[in-house]
């Protein structure tokens, strides 16, 4: 089959890429003028230049396409620069689902969050929610994923605390440390997307994606020292004054958190992922052997 992927330069999308072409798809990416290189396996993968935002692009690239993966989010606005959570989740998705059903698309995958809801809630979860009910509305068999945290060697979220452990041998962590998350590898992740094209069962499903255990923040913590075999100083930090200070300067790329990020942090990320691992015939990796595949 060949399919359409946008979003395919992006730390989840470039496994995604390399596993439908090891299970024999042709693969085209609608790509943003030099970014090419940052796809996997450039010299295997057909190009089209275009952004998500350009319907003309998005339709141009869905045509001879059988099916067509949608992995194009954000996890933080900067409405300077045009980018929303309406545009990028809500905006996007209409524009890649009307391309590809005007151009037969037979399957449609969409990566979704994980707490994805109507209000009320965080921008982020309500416009992921509605980007979902376009798909859901499409009239093409779908498959939608909301995982948890997705790691691997080169996310940007736990690696920056394997960072702060190796390089300052403490990590500072917001309030208790208590709210739970289920960390997932980003294989499994890329695996499940390829093998939706295939397993009828997955038709018109909506799967919570999640590692095999939840884990507080502290556990997190803990467990990435450990496999990188350092000692960790926690460094706790209260809530109120991380929210001043977010309130403040969230608005600039250079503070790490904004309101509404600190707020899904706080409320956690857990899953029954029970449906996922049957239906896709994939085992749930605990976090430590996950790790230790890439952390040294």
């Amino acid at each position: 089959m060949k399919v359409l992927v946008t979003g395919g330069t992006g730390f989840v999308g470039r496994y995604v890429v390399r596993e439908l072409l090891a299970r024999g798809h042709e693969v085209r990416c609608l790509v943003r003028p030099g970014s090419e290189g940052k796809l996997a396996a450039r010299e295997r993968v057909e190009i089209a230049a275009g952004d998500v935002l350009n319907r003309p692009a998005v339709a141009a690239a869905a045509q001879g396409c059988g099916g067509a993966i949608n992995l194009v989010g954000i996890i933080r606005e900067f409405p300077g620069r045009g980018v929303t959570f309406e545009r990028v989740h809500v905006q996007a998705t209409a524009n890649v689902v009307n391309a590809a059903r005007d151009a037969g698309v037979k399957r449609f995958l969409q990566m979704s969050a994980l707490g994805a809801r109507p209000e009320p809630a965080d921008p982020y979860h309500v416009t992921n929610y509605r980007a979902d009910e376009l798909v859901q509305q499409s009239g093409m068999p779908y498959t939608i994923f909301r995982p948890s945290v997705i790691y691997g060697p080169e996310d940007q979220s736990l690696n920056l605390f394997a960072k702060q452990i190796k390089m300052l041998r403490m990590v500072p962590v917001i309030g208790d440390g208590l709210y739970q998350m289920q960390p997932v590898p980003v294989e499994t992740v890329a695996q499940a997307f390829a093998l939706a094209l295939e397993l009828p069962q997955t038709e018109n499903r909506i799967y919570e994606v999640g590692g095999p255990e939840p884990l507080t923040f502290n556990e997190i913590i803990d467990t990435l020292a450990q496999v990188l075999g350092r000692k960790v100083l926690k460094v706790h930090i209260m809530v109120w004054s991380m929210r001043l200070m977010a309130g403040m300067f969230g608005r600039f790329p250079w503070f790490p958190l904004t309101t509404g990020q600190i707020r899904m942090l706080l409320e956690g990320n857990t899953c029954d992922p029970t449906a996922f691992y049957r239906d896709f015939g994939l085992d749930a990796v605990l976090f430590r052997e996950g790790l230790g595949r890439y952390l040294d």
